[in-house]
């Protein structure tokens, strides 16, 4: 995500879907999301699990087939991603985000 001066690694190896990120300084995002670590749910309806809260990033889609959003709770970021298809085809080659 390098358009976001985002860098993002580990997420394919974890079992438990962590991800490391870095940002470069310049990165645009919201300090929150580069100061505080977030926790990412995938939901079946986007739009329902952010009604009422506090948006910090808007619904959006970074990659083809998944549309995220970021809400503020308790003061810090959690991630929403809701997914156009079965997540093993939308990332085949990632670990799933539902863990058995």
């Amino acid at each position: 995500m390098a358009e976001f001066k985002l860098y993002a690694s580990g997420y394919a190896d974890s079992p438990y879907g962590v991800e490391w990120m870095r940002f470069d300084p310049d990165c645009p995002l919201p300090d929150l999301i580069k100061r505080v670590a977030h926790v990412a749910f995938a939901v079946d309806d986007l739009q329902a699990a952010i009604a009422g809260q506090e948006v910090l990033i808007a619904p959006n889609s970074p990659v083809d087939g998944v549309t995220v959003a970021f809400i503020v709770h308790h003061g810090a970021p959690i991630e929403f991603l809701q997914f156009d298809g079965p997540e093993a085809e939308v990332w085949p080659d990632h670990a799933p985000f539902r863990i058995p």
